[in-house]
């Protein structure tokens, strides 16, 4: 049954195909350019602070608004 909260249901169940938990799968899934190829979505290092905020917001990662470019980038790379 397709779960309309998942925005690439075939990104997401190739995902928990491959062994990834629930919440990981749904928020690759869910992420803006994450199914792109060939490298057409741009590296955080190019986003704009409040991009970088916007998307630490989008996944979850607590303590964000006290963070800096380099370390939204890293809790980003890490969540």
């Amino acid at each position: 049954m397709p779960n309309s909260s998942i925005k690439n249901e075939a990104q997401y169940e190739a995902l928990r195909d491959k062994g990834y938990s629930k919440e990981k799968a749904a928020r690759i899934a869910n992420t803006p350019d994450a199914g792109k190829k060939g490298g057409e979505a741009k590296p955080y290092e190019e986003w704009t602070k409040d991009e970088l905020y916007n998307q630490a917001q989008n996944v979850g990662i607590s303590g964000r608004s006290k963070m800096d470019k380099s370390q939204l980038i890293d809790a980003l790379r890490n969540h």
